[in-house]
């Protein structure tokens, strides 16, 4: 249980202990005396306040660091899509090659892409489920 006291000199906040004796709470203070250290004087105060900004501003800016980092993830997915269209280009271009003189190879892709026959042959078509 927690009585609060306020007066006009002072205000209070007690907690009700054992034996109905009345102690004064404590509030956490880490945070004022790391803000009391920076803030001692007016020099602190401004470097600190300048500090934070330029670090802010290092780290969100258009040029920044995080910018940096997203640009450089980008770049690297860039780079493997080139990577991948060069090795398909190397492939369409050796398929060409085979085309261009392989008869072989034409009469593969004749029959397989166009359903073609020789005379005298019987194309079936198997479907796949």
């Amino acid at each position: 249980m927690r009585v609060c006291l306020q007066y006009d000199e002072f205000s209070s906040t007690f907690e009700l202990m054992e034996g109905q004796f009345l102690r004064r709470v404590q509030k956490p203070r880490w945070l004022q005396g790391i803000s009391k250290k920076v803030f001692k004087t007016r020099r602190r105060a401004l470097f600190a306040i300048v500090g934070t900004l330029l670090v802010s501003y290092i780290l969100f800016n258009n040029r920044g660091v995080i910018a940096r980092v997203r640009l450089e993830h980008e770049r690297q997915v860039m780079i493997e899509k080139v990577k991948a269209a060069e090795e398909e280009t190397k492939r369409l271009q050796s398929y060409l090659k085979a085309l261009d003189g392989d008869k072989k190879t034409i009469e593969k892709v004749a029959r397989e892409k166009y359903g073609m026959a020789r005379e005298g042959e019987t194309v079936y078509k198997v479907k796949k489920n």
